[in-house]
This record gives structure tokens, C-alpha cells and sequence, in this order.
């Protein structure tokens, strides 16, 4: 498992088998990923079924709920019953009338930061055992670190070839008016300041279409 999760090249793909493995290890009915990307703002990545994301959204909606205690202080909640739950009474008994009953998450965590949660839905009360927590806690830290890292090699292939996108703008800016490589760069910059966009986004609009932002 940790293995395929490591190999995996790109973080949809990586959370996309977090899922699968969720279903098969612990023996739930749904599956979902959260991630935090700020104290304000979480999202749902990825889910085994339409119905995990509309149960994120009545969390988000509440700002209140196992999901988001999980992210503040606990590192993993067990709801047995949503239709006796007390802790978050407005959520559960909305994701009761839902048909789900039980509730497992666990926190995505690193040494350096929180990554999100990973949240497993049965239609049953009290469908998961302390068994199924420590098998989820086992399945959450490999997925952690798959992910964080996942998320890390995306963002240096993105840098790497704005990178590469910004050197071409350059060199047809050098070619176009006999400029420098500094005072060609310094044309893309003003043009990214005044216009309020991205240095790479006046590197795209030259590269593809041969002229600068109007």
C-alpha cells in the first residue's frame, strides 16, 4: 500500500487511491478527502459518492462539525450514531436523514503541517470499531506523507516550468528590440504590476500569442 501510494504521480491520483484502499481496509460505505487549505477555508478533494461532498458542504454551511474538530484538536473522531449524537446535533441530524449513521475521520497530518481529513461513512450505527480506527490511523499517516509529498512535486514541476515559460518571453522580447536579458525581464515585470496579473500569465500571453497584455 505505501509503496503504490508513494509511486502514485500526482495528488488527485494519489488521494484517488487513498479512497480505495479506505473502502477495502476498513469496510465502509463512503469515502471522502478533505483538505485545509486555510483556518477559513476547506474543500472537498475527492469523494466515493456525490453524497460525502453535500454532508461536507452542511459542515462548512454549520461551521461545526466532526471534520473540522478533527482539524482544530483531535487527531481522530468516532460517531456511532447520528441519530443520538449530541456533540454536533444540527449536523447529525441532517446526515441522518441522509441514510448515514456512523462516522470515522482521521486527521492528515505531517511533522510540519495539516493536510486535511480523511472521512469514512457507514450506513449503520456503531458500523466502526476501535480495529477500524487504528486501520484508518495507519492508512491516514502513509497517506500523509504521500500526499504532502505528492502536493511538494507538483508545485516544483509548476515552478519549473513558469520558470521555463518566463525564460521564453524573455527571449523573444531580446530577439524583438535588441534588449538585455535583465531590462527584458524588467518589461514582463512592469507589464505584470500594471496590468495586476501574473508574471506568468504576460509570459504565456507573449509566448502563444505574440504580443504583450493591451
Amino acid at each position: 500500500m505505501a509503496l503504490r501510494l508513494h509511486d502514485e504521480p500526482g495528488v488527485e491520483e494519489t488521494v484517488d487511491l487513498v479512497l480505495e484502499y479506505a473502502l477495502k481496509a476498513v469496510g465502509c460505505d463512503y469515502a471522502g478527502v478533505i483538505f485545509v487549505h486555510s483556518k477559513t477555508r476547506v474543500e472537498t478533494i475527492a469523494a466515493t459518492d456525490p453524497l460525502i461532498e453535500r454532508l461536507d458542504e452542511i459542515q462548512m454551511e454549520a461551521g461545526d462539525g466532526p471534520d473540522l474538530a478533527a482539524l482544530e484538536d483531535r487527531i481522530s473522531i468516532i460517531v456511532d450514531d447520528t441519530a443520538t449524537e449530541t456533540r454536533w446535533p444540527g449536523w447529525a441530524a441532517m446526515v441522518a436523514s441522509a441514510g448515514v449513521r456512523s462516522l470515522l475521520n482521521v486527521r492528515l497530518y505531517t511533522a510540519g503541517t495539516t493536510i486535511g481529513t480523511l472521512n469514512l461513512y457507514g450506513t449503520r450505527p456503531h458500523q466502526f470499531s476501535t480495529d477500524d480506527q487504528q486501520v484508518a490511523h495507519i492508512l491516514a499517516r502513509h497517506a500523509a506523507v504521500a500526499i504532502g509529498a505528492a502536493r511538494t512535486e507538483e508545485n516544483l514541476w509548476q515552478a519549473v516550468d513558469a520558470r521555463k515559460r518566463i525564460g521564453q518571453a524573455q527571449g523573444i522580447l531580446m530577439e524583438r528590440y535588441d534588449l538585455t536579458p535583465d531590462k527584458a525581464f524588467a518589461v514582463l515585470l512592469r507589464y505584470s504590476q500594471d496590468k495586476n496579473i501574473k508574471l506568468r500569465a504576460v509570459a504565456d500571453q507573449l509566448v502563444e500569442h505574440g504580443s504583450l497584455p493591451d
